[in-house]
């Protein structure tokens, strides 16, 4: 998910394959951080969300937030993603500073959009995301065993709070 800042590096992984359909209005709405690799602009928080509105001009509207372990309070950040190839759906790309833009690759999808995994090429940036504050334990088992298969190194994944009352 999510607080996408610094997906920037270029990547000499391989391919990474994301979904081939994607309708950005089922995607649209608050997804729940589950589990995320470290990162920095994420480090320190909990009941991690992302909340997806789409624009009148087909883009869509990021709204990620947390609240602070160290004292409770919001934390959150504002962007924009689009899919700048109509021909790769699952492929988008996130700002939030101009002129930088993150990778935001959808490699798993439920069909019905309650969870999602999330990743950058780079293999440095990985997320999971559901639309309740938990996921069923076979389910979060599948999209790590997936992300282990795409290269990711699962070894650090950690476990998001969601604890918090919205």
């Amino acid at each position: 998910m999510a607080v996408l800042l610094g997906i920037f590096a270029s990547t000499k992984n391989p391919e990474l394959p994301t979904v081939e359909k994607v309708d950005l209005t089922k995607y649209a709405g608050q997804w729940f951080e589950i589990a995320k690799l470290p990162n920095r602009f994420e480090k320190g928080l909990e009941c991690i969300t992302a909340t997806y509105t789409i624009k009148k001009n087909g883009k869509v509207e990021v709204r990620n937030g947390g609240i602070k372990i160290k004292n409770g309070k919001k934390q959150d950040i504002k962007g924009t993603a689009w899919v700048p190839n109509k021909n790769l759906p699952g492929v988008l790309k996130v700002r939030f500073f101009w002129p930088f833009a993150g990778d935001y690759y959808i490699m798993e999808l439920d069909e019905n959009y309650q969870y999602a995994l999330v990743g950058s090429p780079s293999r440095d940036y990985l997320w999971i995301l559901s639309r309740e504050p938990q996921l069923n334990e076979k389910i979060y088992a599948k999209l790590i065993d997936t992300a282990k298969e795409q290269g990711f190194d699962i070894s650090t994944m950690e476990k998001v709070k969601q604890h918090c009352s919205n």
